[in-house]
């Protein structure tokens, strides 16, 4: 995996600075509020490559490792009806939600992947496949995800889940590789489900497992 530590400075200051004041701006507005009731970790995720969170109708898509590529997604209303036909059919209970998940991002797989060229990108893409221009590292498929989820839980189409903070791991001791994923929990149970695209080709479903079991892969 790729560092995404990189310095913010100049510009890239200001533009961190725009984007929480543009999050502040939401919430005194009286704008849909998801964007405000965003925890810090999940902002970071914006903020350390100077993008906006999602709203309700577009969202950034990160590419290139740490976003070095980006496009924005304005969602259509055939954009809407098809995720929310794909949500509603998972209302039945958390695991069918979860599995309505999977299918949601391979829905926004589909979509993306024409416009910016990851319909050519493999799994477990980093810096040395020197492809960025057809990748997604695990740093982009963290932030794109979340930003897909959270669209949906702003849409009110997660009756079972919320969209939790991004889990690391990573322990050279063992030979386990840094890596990033996407969270959502379970609203009864309170367990951590890992929705995570990097391991995964195109098209191919995301590895949905508890943040338990995915600590331990590599």
């Amino acid at each position: 995996m790729e560092d995404a530590g990189q310095p913010i400075r100049g510009s890239q200051t200001r533009a961190r600075l725009a984007a929480v004041l543009g999050i502040l701006g939401v919430a005194l507005s009286g704008a849909p509020a998801q964007a405000a009731q965003i925890s810090s970790a999940v902002e970071q995720l914006y903020t350390s490559v100077s993008i906006y969170p999602p709203s309700a109708t577009s969202m950034t898509v990160c590419y290139g490792f740490v976003c070095r590529r980006r496009e924005i997604l304005e969602f259509t209303p055939a954009d809407r009806k098809a995720l929310t036909q794909i949500m509603t059919a998972g209302r039945a209970s958390a695991a069918a939600e979860r599995a309505a998940v999977q299918k949601a991002v391979i829905w926004f797989d589909r979509r993306m992947g024409p416009i910016i060229g990851t319909d050519k990108r493999v799994a477990k893409a980093d810096f040395r496949y020197l492809d960025d221009k057809h990748n997604y590292d695990c740093w982009d498929t963290t932030r794109n995800t979340t930003s897909l989820l959270l669209v949906l839980q702003e849409w009110g189409l997660l009756k079972h889940h919320v969209v939790g903070d991004p889990h690391y791991r990573g322990n050279a001791l063992v030979l386990q590789t840094p890596h990033n994923t996407p969270v959502l929990i379970d609203r009864a149970t309170k367990v951590e489900w890992v929705v995570d695209l990097w391991p995964r080709g195109y098209l191919q479903p995301p590895d949905v497992m508890t943040v338990e079991k995915w600590v331990t892969e590599d």
